[in-house]
């Protein structure tokens, strides 16, 4: 590849993260530009662009599928009815609300990848805050750090890590025993945070509950039929990749999806059309761009050059390898959506540990199903806690956020980049130095 593709895709990248952290062009339009240009330049060809974006075909999928399925069963109220429900049994307290939100979302995240749960649960905070009368964006943003940070209590959890873990063959009960702990941690200190971090939610009271509205459930019949579907999806998300005949979670959410809009669409609640045309398109079509870019960088040969600086500065250190890694990883999270972010940092990651001597070359061939030295596992362990929690960092750092801000440009409110910041920052900061700690006693100490 010639030196001036070199350049153009490296600052069309640069570019790109730039129109979204100034906020001077809508995320989706800037990354969407950032990969026209590179086609347009001849960096990759159309095809080229098309093959990389299907590389990730599996988190594509598992998006638009639980996307319609949620939104399917949207005419039922049940999300509404749910809302309301758990203002009354946090008694209308700010507090007992955020604490909710926590005991909520983390047990579903510890199973389910975290952007599937916000899709999952989102919907149910803007009638809760209007309910209770406070601002539902922060909600969304306590709801998106926590399930960014649950994600590390199982392998299945963030996407990130199951790319990670899959690449140097860890088990589940392996990675539950070495690095659950981690997240865990994640979660308390955001906890700890919580009535600095939300002051005036921290401090509301509803004095009148009787105020509130109570909605009921439309169509309960239906709705019955649906939490059928729902549960099977949600079993199949567990146990699918586990069956003689493997059947991914994509695959599931979208037989979940199908069977939403059949029953929606033979039962008269919904139409089929409807129902598509709220899917979140805007989100679906930034995660396409996002890793035409990657691609980009890929093919260039970015990559390649940045591991070789790497090889220097770290030499055969894992120590230092392992808490540099947290925090540069977890800051280049904050601003590059952590899935295409690791499956360029896996490659990047193996090399170096051949290039340092520390792993035999078989581990670069595809397919490569030994076991990796264990003195090199704390780089990789590194690489997920620093791409899961740097997505807590800023507003396009992990899919959830970016699920969190389509949902509420849904209900006419948006998440700003620096809105996001104010909250995310210190959260990520105080969580890389929580987990760096811990990555030293766990993996170097003991």
């Amino acid at each position: 590849m010639e030196s001036w593709q070199v350049a153009v895709a490296g600052i069309t990248f640069l570019a790109v993260v730039a129109l979204i952290v100034t906020e001077w062009m809508h995320l989706t339009v800037a990354a969407l530009l950032g990969a026209m240009v590179l086609v347009f330049c001849q960096v990759m060809t159309l095809g080229e662009a098309i093959g990389y974006i299907g590389r990730s075909y599996n988190t594509l999928a598992l998006f638009f599928g639980v996307m319609v399925l949620v939104r399917a069963f949207e005419p039922t109220k049940i999300f509404d009815y749910l809302a309301a429900q758990m203002v009354l049994l946090g008694k209308g307290q700010g507090r007992n609300l955020l604490l909710g939100v926590v005991a909520i979302t983390t047990p579903v995240c510890a199973v389910l990848p975290n952007a599937t749960t916000v899709m999952l649960l989102a919907p149910l905070i803007p009638p809760l805050a209007q309910d209770i009368g406070v601002d539902f964006v922060p909600l969304l943003i306590l709801m998106v750090m926590i399930a960014n940070s649950a994600g590390l209590l199982t392998m299945v959890g963030d996407p990130a890590t199951y790319i990670v873990a899959d690449a140097i063959n860890l088990s589940f009960m392996d990675y539950f025993w070495r690095l659950s702990l981690g997240g865990a941690i994640a979660i308390a200190v955001i906890v700890f945070m919580l009535p600095f971090l939300f002051p005036k939610i921290w401090r509301k009271k509803l004095e009148n509950l009787d105020v509130l509205p109570h909605p009921t459930v439309n169509h309960p019949t239906v709705l019955s039929v649906g939490i059928v579907i729902v549960v099977f999806v949600l079993t199949m998300f567990v146990v699918g990749e586990s069956l003689p005949q493997k059947i991914s979670p994509a695959a599931v959410a979208l037989m979940g999806a199908t069977l939403a809009m059949l029953l929606s669409h033979h039962s008269g609640i919904d139409t089929v059309n409807n129902i598509l045309r709220d899917v979140d398109w805007s989100t679906l079509i930034f995660f396409m761009s996002i890793f035409v870019l990657i691609g980009g960088l890929e093919k260039s040969g970015i990559i390649k050059s940045l591991s070789e600086i790497l090889s220097m500065i770290l030499g055969q250190n894992i120590l230092l390898g392992s808490i540099v890694l947290i925090f540069f990883v977890g800051l280049v999270s904050s601003v590059i959506p952590n899935i295409p972010l690791v499956t360029a940092m896996v490659p990047l990651l193996k090399q170096y540990v051949v290039d340092v001597g520390l792993a035999p070359a078989d581990v670069l061939k595809p397919g490569f199903d030994g076991q990796f030295p264990d003195t090199v596992l704390p780089l990789f362990y590194a690489m997920m806690y620093g791409a899961t929690l740097g997505g807590n960092g800023t507003l396009v750092g992990a899919s959830a956020n970016i699920v969190a801000a389509g949902i509420a440009e849904q209900h006419g409110r948006r998440i700003s980049f620096r809105g996001f910041l104010t909250y995310g920052i210190p959260v990520m900061l105080a969580q890389l130095v929580a987990v760096s700690a811990f990555v030293v006693v766990r993996f170097f100490l003991f």
